[in-house]
């Protein structure tokens, strides 16, 4: 959003109000921004409380954080998505791969942290409130907390990146996660230089955003 929608849609809130907007409209999926630095423990923990304290069904609070900063872990896992990306590159036929072969996918080194978020769904015992209809409540809780750490890593001026081009039984035995818990995300996780204006996946005209009146429905 520019500085000028912006204004004409939230000029009028307060200071605190308009922070929360702003860090809501300026939050990116982060792959080329990162400075090299290694986020401090202190900022670190911050924004971990700040996914922890998310809400989730049943009070489970069904994450796990994995933080992974070795640079020879890094490196592992960067080698093993970069052959995921050749795989779907692959499937691309004419423009579309064109398109696509420019788009950075990952900044697993660049950034210096990853946080392997799992999901455990035993947490909180066999009769869970408030899933017992729903299962994917659960899932849709981590979810949760990945929104909120995104959100407290832009306020924190850091960035953020969500890989998803692994094999998932590869990321579970990375990190030692033995089922039924799974992994749901790497999330790269560093300072940057600056948060891009636009987002990538526009930028790069691999698709557009949706406006909001396309999205709303009264009734």
């Amino acid at each position: 959003m520019s500085e000028k929608a912006f204004e004409q849609q939230f000029g009028e809130l307060t200071p605190e109000l308009q922070v929360v907007y702003r860090n809501i409209f300026r939050r990116r999926d982060v792959r080329r921004e990162f400075s090299g630095e290694v986020v401090d423990r202190e900022r670190l923990m911050r924004v971990l409380a700040a996914a922890h304290a998310a809400p989730s069904v049943g009070l489970s609070q069904p994450w796990d954080f994995h933080v992974i900063q070795d640079p020879a872990r890094l490196d592992s896992f960067a080698e093993h998505v970069g052959h995921r990306r050749e795989e779907f590159a692959a499937k691309l036929v004419g423009e579309r791969r064109e398109t696509f072969n420019p788009i950075r996918i990952e900044g697993i080194v660049d950034s210096g942290t990853g946080v392997v978020v799992t999901y455990d769904p035993t947490r909180g015992g066999k009769n869970i409130l408030g899933r017992d209809t729903i299962d994917d409540t659960g899932l849709m809780s981590v979810a949760l907390a990945i929104q909120n750490m995104w959100l407290a890593a832009t306020a924190e001026g850091l960035g953020m990146g969500w890989v998803s081009f692994y094999h998932e039984d590869f990321l579970a035995d990375f990190v030692g996660a033995k089922a039924p818990v799974r992994p749901v995300a790497w999330l790269c996780l560093g300072p940057v230089t600056e948060l891009a204006k636009e987002r990538d996946l526009e930028r790069f005209g691999w698709r557009k955003g949706l406006p909001l009146e396309q999205v709303v429905h009264w009734e």
